[in-house]
Formats: structure tokens, sequence, C-alpha cells
């Protein structure tokens, strides 16, 4: 799905952000802007600033920024697709789709309405299993028997299916309805379709809801000895276990507190947490965590801690949730491992250990690249050389899929090692190049060439307005840092969400720029440069674009088999957006020392503005 940009801009021009963050932060005037305590960090002076004249929110405290749009995927962990939708219905609009034919859209718009329907009838049984669980002193008996409050219980709304083929017919006058059993709820006879009968009896209920709070399905489990112990709601339009996490909705506000999300493998884990202090944590549903889940808890959060019992199952589902993890492991992102003893689950640790003990554990978890070593050592003798080349063989296939980084290169450092070759012997026998054939080793000389889009030679960029190939390169940084993100976008993943601000803020064409290079990222992802010229056809910055992309690149000579793609173009982007950011907060200074003449709470906004500055700009700040 392709949205306009014309469209998002007139959408974001409607809506106020004051009014929009105002429904989640209670926001004071002060001065020209709006202040309040931010909702991404915990904070007991407000230092999250929200501005009516330039429709941006930022908090000098964590750095967080952004628009309306931004916001709302931010806050409520929504997708760009998803804030842009639930915007335009807040003011009426219909979203269009340049790319979809009418029945297309047509389609589109009477799956939008089925998926609204079948959550109306999930709510509806969700009630209804609550109601149950008062009038059932057997399940009553179960959740307090595992240590649950009634205070717990309605947070997550826990019920109770009762026995009986047909409770669900009490509920919905028309059990007939093939709704039901779309939604899960029922489940009719393969040999007599007339015969029907309820998918949940005799189990205490979890409703799953989606990062809204709507109810997407179920997870029953038994009061006894019963198989199977859990049952969950089969695949529907509105619920896929691989996309889904139980409890992401209740912990979206914990997970910012606490700084990361704890990964469990079960219901009753993320209750039982929730009941013990752990509000932060949430599980897989019945599979491996998967590259949708982390994508989701990494809007809320950089941090992950996976949990896993210590016995051989528990480091089976660690090893499957490394292989989900490796991809999305950038250098601003935590992935951890933490390793139960045999015998213990989360809720049990702590009920015998306490709180503070497990989170000890927690902190001490092991990070994702010491796993990893870990895992490609397992059954290698090191003290042979064939061991060595079995891990060197192990390695190869984890290590290519961690994104491009200082991790990755350490991690290629430190798996040398244990093989006991340099990094770039190591690189050659993974790309299968024999010895001596590098071209150091024949005494060629490396040199810098241009940046070739889709090539794995990144060399330097020459400096700033200078001529190389009969092309001006960009004289100012802003025209810089938009020639190295639309020749490297899988950079943008790797900014934070200042750095966004900072880029989206740009005056005209810059801004706009950013703007819609930030959306093609969350619709498309990572693009080469070819792919992306279309898209700028008739845009307010394709002269812009088109002048910084054009012109003959010089192929140039491949650059050594252990160099990072991109590496050296994203550091030099790195230390350009620090350059920027650094004018940045010099002219917010300003601006807090103009407020601190009214507003005395201004001088603590300039206080931490000036401390930023100066780390960035290496001084050290007591």
């Amino acid at each position: 799905m392709t949205i306009p940009h014309t469209f998002i801009q007139e959408l974001i021009a409607r809506a106020d952000v004051v009014e929009i963050v105002g429904r989640y932060v209670q926001l004071k005037k002060g001065g020209a802007n709006f202040m309040g305590l931010c909702p991404f960090h915990s904070e007991k002076s407000p230092s999250f600033s929200v501005s009516p004249t330039k429709q941006f929110y930022h908090c000098f405290g964590c750095g967080k920024s952004g628009d309306a749009l931004r916001f709302l995927m931010d806050h409520a962990g929504m997708t760009f697709i998803e804030a842009v939708n639930d915007l335009a219905q807040q003011f009426g609009m219909q979203v269009p789709e340049d790319d979809a034919s009418p029945q297309d859209r047509a389609r589109a718009a009477e799956q939008k309405q089925k998926q609204a329907t079948l959550t109306d009838v999930l709510e509806k049984a969700c009630s209804a299993y609550k109601k149950h669980l008062r009038d059932s002193p057997r399940a009553i008996d179960y959740f307090k028997g595992r240590g649950l409050s009634g205070e717990i219980a309605k947070q997550f709304d826990l019920g109770y299916a009762p026995e009986g083929w047909r409770s669900l017919a009490g509920v919905f006058p028309h059990y007939d309805d093939p709704l039901l059993a779309e939604s899960g709820l029922v489940i009719t006879s393969e040999d007599d379709p007339e015969k029907r009968y309820d998918r949940f009896r005799d189990r205490v209920m979890f409703p799953i809801r989606n990062v809204k709070g709507e109810c997407i399905g179920f997870g029953g489990r038994v009061l006894g000895d019963d198989k199977p112990k859990y049952l969950n709601s089969p695949e529907t339009p509105v619920f896929s276990k691989g996309r889904e996490l139980y409890g992401l909705f209740e912990a979206r506000n914990a997970l910012r507190d606490a700084g990361y999300a704890l990964v469990t493998e079960g219901y009753m884990d993320v209750v039982a947490l929730a009941q013990l202090g752990f509000p932060n944590a949430v599980a897989t549903l019945g599979t491996a965590c998967t590259a949708d889940h982390l994508q989701k808890l990494f809007r809320f959060t950089d941090s992950i801690v996976f949990s896993f019992d210590g016995d051989a199952a528990g480091r089976r589902a660690a090893r499957k949730a490394l292989d989900g993890a490796l991809a999305m492991a950038t250098d601003v992102r935590s992935c951890k491992f933490l390793f139960l003893p045999a015998e213990h689950d989360p809720d049990s640790y702590i009920r015998a250990y306490g709180r503070e003990a497990f989170a000890r554990y927690v902190s001490e978890a092991t990070p994702l690249s010491r796993f990893l070593i870990e895992s490609v050592r397992e059954g290698c003798e090191l003290h042979t050389a064939e061991g060595r080349a079995h891990l060197a063989s192990n390695a190869k296939p984890l290590w290519s899929q961690l994104p491009e980084g200082a991790l990755k290169r350490q991690l290629l450092g430190e798996i040398a090692d244990l093989v006991q070759l340099s990094s770039s012997e190591l690189t050659d026998v993974w790309n299968g190049k024999a010895i001596g054939s590098r071209p150091e080793a024949k005494g060629s000389k490396k040199y810098s060439t241009p940046y070739t889009p889709g090539k794995r030679f990144q060399p330097k960029e020459p400096p700033v307005g200078s001529d190389i190939a009969g092309r001006r390169q960009p004289a100012s940084r802003a025209d810089h840092a938009a020639r190295l993100l639309l020749a490297n976008t899988q950079g943008w993943d790797g900014l934070t969400h200042e750095d966004h601000a900072l880029l989206c803020e740009l005056p005209p064409p810059h801004g706009a720029l950013f703007v819609w290079l930030e959306s093609q990222q969350h619709e498309h992802g990572p693009q080469l440069w070819e792919a992306l010229r279309g898209g700028v056809r008739g845009q307010l910055f394709e002269d812009l674009a088109l002048r910084l992309m054009s012109g003959p690149v010089p192929s140039g000579d491949a650059e050594p088999a252990d160099a990072t793609p991109g590496r050296e173009a994203l550091q030099e982007l790195r230390a350009l957006l620090n350059l920027m950011l650094i004018d940045w907060l010099k002219k917010q200074e300003t601006v807090a020392l103009e407020e601190a003449k009214s507003d005395p709470s201004a001088l603590q906004r300039y206080r931490e503005l000036n401390r930023r500055r100066l780390k960035l700009m290496g001084v050290k700040v007591g």
C-alpha cells in the first residue's frame, strides 16, 4: 500500500499535535510551548515540550521527538500505515491508495469491515468469560492458588469458559452465525456443518489484545491435567500468533519505564510477573520469537531480554530466538538471554528468592554477542585445527545475518581470534578466496572512489564541495546527509529518534525529502537509489534529489572482503549528524535562555541542552 505524500502532508497539517499528545500526556502552557512529563521515560520534572507553532514534540531528557504521526507510532506502537489510518479516521478522511484498483480498494474495505466485526464478536465473548469467572469458585480458586489478585485479573481481563458444549449460545442468540466460527470461538464439524460447539470449554481464559487494545483471540488453560494444557485461538483475519505478543498492550507503558522488554514463554508467566513487580513482560503464543514480534517490541524499547528455562528445551528455544534477533541487532539495540535454573520459571524463582534476586538475574543476562559465540563453539574442539575450522563454518551463517555496524565488526574479530586467523583471512575463507589472492598481498595500493549505490565497495566520501568525475559534490551538511541516506537507505533505521526529528524538521526541500524517506522506509524497507528514483518524480524535492544523485559514478576497485558494506558512508553520516545536532542544540540553548527571562523552569532545559552539546563535542561534563 502506497499512500500519496500529499495526503500525508495534508493529514499532518490538519492534526494538532498538542491535541493528539494531550490525549495521553497532561500538558501545561510554558512560554510558547506546552510542557509535560515525558511518556517515553520516567521523570519527576517536565522535560517534554510540545510546540503548537512547529507542530512538533521533543523531550530534552531522552531525545524522543516527532510529529503527530510519530507520536502515535512511538507511544501506541503503531506501524506507519496504522498511524496514518488511525489519524485519518479521527478527521473523517479516506486514505487514498495510488496503486490500488477499484476492486482492490473494495476488497480492502470489506476486509477492514470484517476485522472490525470480528473484534466486536470477540469483545462480547471476553465480557461473557469475565462474568462467568465471577460465578465460578473453582476458577477463582485456581487463580488465587497461582497468587493472582483480583486487581491483576481485572487488568488482564481474565475469565472462564464454562463446561458444556454450547455455552456461547447464551451469549450469541444466532449461534449459527458464520462469524463465530471465523473468529475461532466455535468449531464446525467437517462432516456436518450444522453440528457446532464451543472451542473453549472448562478453561480459564486469557484474552489476547493487539497494540490498540482490541480483543483478537484467546488462550485457554485447563484447570486440571487434561490435554492440551493450553489451547489458543486459531489463525483468523485478526489474529496471527506469528505477529502477536500476549501482554504487549498491557505492558506498553511499563516497557518504557523499565527500559527493556522481558520475553517469556507463557500467559501465566506474564500475568504472574506483573503481579510480582515486572509489568514489562510479554509472551509469544506457542511459537518461536519471530521478526514481526521483535519489530513490534523495538517500537517500544531498544532492549529485549529473552527468558528461558535452563533445560535443553530452553536452550533450543533460545537458539531459535537468536536466529530471529540477529538481523535486528543494530548497534543501538540490545538483546540478552536469561537462563533460569531448570527447576524454575520466572514465577517460581521470584517467589523462592525475591524480586531483587530476579532483577539481578536479568541484569546479568547473557548478551547476544556472547550467546552467539557460545552457540557456534558448541561441540568444537578448539585445541585442534579441525575444531577451529568447524567453529568458523558454524559462525558464518549467523555472523552474516547481523546488520552492518560496530557489533558485527567486533564479533568478526572475536571469531577470528578463536579460529586463530586474522579478520581478513577469515573473510577470505568465508568468501572462498585462495590464500594470497588479496590485492594487498600483491603490493597493490588501496585508494578511495565515490560511493556506488548497490555496490559492495563503500568508500570514504570526498570533502564537501569537491569535484569528482565531473560532478559537484554536496555543498551543505543537509545536502551531504541527504545524499548519504539516498545512497544508503538502510542507515535510516540506525538513526535515533532525535536524528529523525533533526532531519525532518529542516526547511524545505530538505525536510520534505527526509519525511518522504522515512515513509518509504516504513512502507518498503531499505531500497536502492534506482528504486527510489521513480518515487521522487513530481515531489517538491525532486530537483534536489536528482541533483544530488545525478552524474556518472565510477565503479572503482572492489573493496577488501573484510570491509563492511556502507560502513564508512554510515560512519560519516553519524559524524555529520553530530555536527548538525551540535548546531541545533546551540540554537535551542539560545531559545531556552530567552524563555528563562519569563519562565525560570527554562533554565533547567538550558542546562540539559548545554550538557548534551558538550558531551557531543567530547567535553567531559561533571
